[in-house]
């Protein structure tokens, strides 16, 4: 097996790598970065979600200079969503060598990335319109620009961005190495390379398209902000017997374990880190359902053996489709159905459509759990539990104490007492629409309502208002106060138009998703 220590990568560069939670290279690494620390083109024909990022970031760290203000290197990528992920992930690797990097895209107001470019950056990465943009106002310096990369080449050539590519590598020196990694190898993308690489090392990395057929695999689209409380809130609905839960890093192992046992979920974290006597201690715990909850890297989690875990919850989304399938994997066993949960922010459905891909079956989205549904599973489990205790008649020296009662109680009060204390114990409350936090009273003639999607549906004030301007007919500047809260938003509209607000909503689509709008309590809007 080759290790990252294997690929003549330097002390810094293993540092980041390891402080990242790599473990080993995947294939599109193992065969790029040696081309590329050798200064070579290289053609690179690799899925989304292969590693390929840091394929050509590695090598690309470890050659600049740290003695330049000026940009040293340049990737091309085809959205802003995935130029954003490229320089993050040159900022995580290039840490120990205070790399820094710049994305600059459309949408982005130019004023924000005039100001960074007047600082000294390391790598640009940028959208092929925003890129020519800063070339012709001559506010992005190429003289010193040593490598390019052409990353989602056949994305690009849907997109139309084939001869905005052409343009600006006429602009970039002329001694440089390129590297141009694709999924596919359309003729004219074959045409590209061949007109603007010097006699380049081809590689191919075909991804293996397998499945677990007994797994259901659904997963939930959240903001990064929003992905602790949408896990609490899966578990509590899921219930699972036992579960591992996916992180990219030992530190989010630790951070991640500590906050479900601060919230008293019986977790227990498993990383590199723990010494042979700790993770025997963690597994037997695991294995004997002292701890539910296992929070996992993906090396630490090799050789676990456990036929009984219910649930896989990738916390993070792996880098690659291999490494979903394996995580898994590890459910579904022995005959019984497992299930397979993905949290994916707006930036990684890029990631989570290569799985797909790989796999060969789309994952189902599910809406996030709302507060009431949780409540609601709640009273269910707290049921289902009274009832396998009356099945079990273990509750025969209770009953003196209730024969007693019942002389000044009748029997219904006494159970729903008993049952009261036991979901106060638990801190089960029953479910309470939700209150305004920053609105104040409401103007007069005006109307309060509430909507029950929020910040984690994605939603935005502009969606609010276009939603009730479009939809009701009701000019924008009418509209008055609106709080979006992580599940549900209140807005305020005039009295006279609440009605036709109402019934146009009733039938409107926010961010893509159905929503139910009621007038809300008067303590709610109080």
């Amino acid at each position: 097996m080759t290790a990252f220590a294997d690929l003549d990568l330097n002390r810094h560069i293993l540092k980041a790598i390891s402080a990242v939670g790599f473990e080993e290279p995947t294939p599109i690494q193992l065969e790029a970065i040696p081309v590329m620390l050798a200064g070579k083109d290289l053609i690179a024909q690799a899925q989304t979600g292969t590693g390929k990022t840091a394929a050509f970031a590695l090598p690309i760290i470890q050659h600049l200079k740290t003695d330049t203000k000026r940009p040293q290197a340049l990737v091309l990528a085809p959205t802003r969503e995935l130029a954003v992920q490229v320089a993050e992930t040159f900022h995580q690797l290039g840490r120990t060598r205070n790399i820094r990097s710049l994305a600059v895209y459309g949408g982005q107001p130019i004023e924000r990335q005039l100001r960074a470019l007047r600082y000294p950056v390391d790598v640009v990465v940028g959208t092929p319109g925003r890129l020519m943009d800063h070339i012709r106002r001559e506010t992005l310096d190429l003289r010193q620009i040593r490598t390019v990369i052409i990353d989602e080449a056949d994305e690009m050539l849907d997109m139309g961005f084939i001869e905005d590519i052409e343009w600006i590598l006429e602009h970039v020196p002329a001694e440089r190495q390129t590297a141009l990694f694709s999924a596919t190898m359309p003729s004219r993308i074959v045409s590209l390379a061949r007109k603007h690489l010097q006699d380049p090392v081809r590689v191919a990395i075909q991804s293996e398209h397998v499945t677990v057929e007994a797994t259901r695999q659904t997963y939930y689209e959240v903001t990064p902000r929003a992905k602790m409380d949408t896990l609490t809130r899966i578990l509590d609905v899921e219930n699972p017997n036992s579960a591992i839960i996916f992180c990219r890093t030992k530190r989010e192992v630790d951070e991640l374990t500590q906050k479900l046992q601060s919230l008293g979920y019986p977790a227990e974290a498993l990383h590199g880190d723990l010494s042979q006597t700790q993770r025997d201690r963690v597994m037997l715990r695991f294995r004997r359902n002292q701890a539910e909850l296992l929070v996992a890297t993906d090396v630490a989690a090799r050789g676990i053996d456990v036929e009984n875990i219910s649930h896989v919850i990738n916390y993070d989304i792996p880098n690659d489709p291999e490494s979903y399938v394996h995580r898994i994997g590890r459910t579904g066993r022995a005959g019984r159905t497992g299930n397979a949960i993905t949290l994916v922010t707006p930036r990684e459905r890029r990631l989570l459509r290569a799985i797909e891909h790989a796999t060969g079956q789309r994952m189902e989205r599910k809406p996030v759990p709302s507060r009431e549904e949780v409540a609601s599973r709640h009273r269910e489990i707290l049921a289902n539990e009274l009832s396998g205790v009356i099945d079990g008649d273990s509750f025969e020296r209770a009953i003196p104490i209730i024969d007693d009662m019942m002389e000044q109680h009748p029997p219904e009060r006494i159970a729903a007492a008993a049952l009261a204390l036991l979901m106060k114990e638990r801190g089960m409350t029953e479910p309470t629409q939700p209150t305004p936090t920053a609105m104040g009273g409401l103007e007069p003639g005006m109307d309060r309502l509430l909507i029950d999607l929020g910040r984690n549906d994605g939603i935005r004030p502009n969606d609010i208002v276009g939603a009730i301007a479009n939809e009701a007919r009701i000019p924008g500047k009418r509209i008055g106060q609106i709080e979006i809260l992580d599940d549900s938003t209140f807005v305020d509209v005039p009295t006279d138009t609440s009605d036709r607000v109402l019934k146009a909503m009733a039938q409107t689509r926010l961010r893509g998703r159905p929503a139910t709008v009621q007038r809300a309590t008067v303590g709610a809007a109080s």
